[in-house]
């Protein structure tokens, strides 16, 4: 079996975050520090393309609707879960997740 030293563990933990866009803290001996790196892809910009549209707290019609939005409205692509998109409004909720037939992206 091979041992890797724990700060080299963290590291590379971090590293794999990192590359995610996500802000990790490591622990290097005593003193914690904290990396932060940009996303390795730039952000997907999306754009409603009906008026009306719901917005919900999760991936699926079961998911209670947070509000509703417009045609022309943008939102930054965060993830994904089969048809739905979650991401964050601009000038407005994070987040959120709209279905696909909604957006083009």
């Amino acid at each position: 079996m091979i041992r890797i030293p724990r700060a080299a563990a963290l590291a590379a933990t971090a590293a794999v975050f990192a590359l995610a866009g996500s802000t990790v803290a490591t622990a290097a001996g005593p003193a914690a520090t904290q990396q932060s790196a940009s996303p390795a892809v730039q952000a997907v910009v999306c754009t409603v393309n009906d008026n009306g549209v719901n917005y919900r707290g999760g991936p699926g019609t079961g998911y209670p609707v947070l509000g509703q939005v417009n045609k022309g409205q943008k939102m930054n692509a965060k993830g994904r879960e089969g048809s739905w998109v979650m991401g964050d409004l601009w000038g407005g909720r994070t987040g959120v997740w709209i279905h696909s037939a909604y957006l083009n992206c």
